[in-house]
């Protein structure tokens, strides 16, 4: 019952911030950037896949030895390093191979995942000790 707790938490706070980060930060960050190259819908289905498999990553990376320690702030740290990691093997990836990505746009990105993660690691630990017991 933690891990669910745990996971459907960081999954609010996730999915909320992001959806604020994508809808502010479109146009004027990944647009500007991007532009032809951009999808003019996002793939939901790819989208949805994405959240999912994440939210276990952080699960099992960030809230798991949260719970062992009973720290938040194990998932706080481990969930910032996980978004870092995993935001700039895409970023880095991506300035490796397209011509329209940006070292600005890649700071920018690799800096909201490891925020975004270490964010919704932290809510789903909390949740997993405060509220499961």
């Amino acid at each position: 019952m933690r891990y669910l707790a745990a996971y459907l938490a960081a999954a609010l706070v996730m999915g909320g911030l992001d959806y604020f980060w994508l809808t502010t930060m479109m146009g004027p960050l990944y647009q500007k950037v991007l532009g032809p190259i951009m999808a003019p819908e996002p793939n939901m289905k790819a989208a949805i896949a994405f959240y999912l498999i994440y939210l276990l990553g952080i699960l099992w990376f960030a809230i798991r030895p949260a719970l062992i320690t009973g720290d938040w702030r194990t998932a706080a740290l481990n969930g910032a390093l996980f978004g870092f990691f995993a935001y700039a093997t895409y970023d880095l990836t991506n300035m490796a191979t397209l011509k329209a990505w940006s070292l600005q746009l890649t700071l920018i990105d690799i800096a909201w995942g490891a925020v975004l993660t270490a964010t919704a690691a932290s809510a789903g630990a909390l949740a997993a000790l405060l509220l499961v017991k």
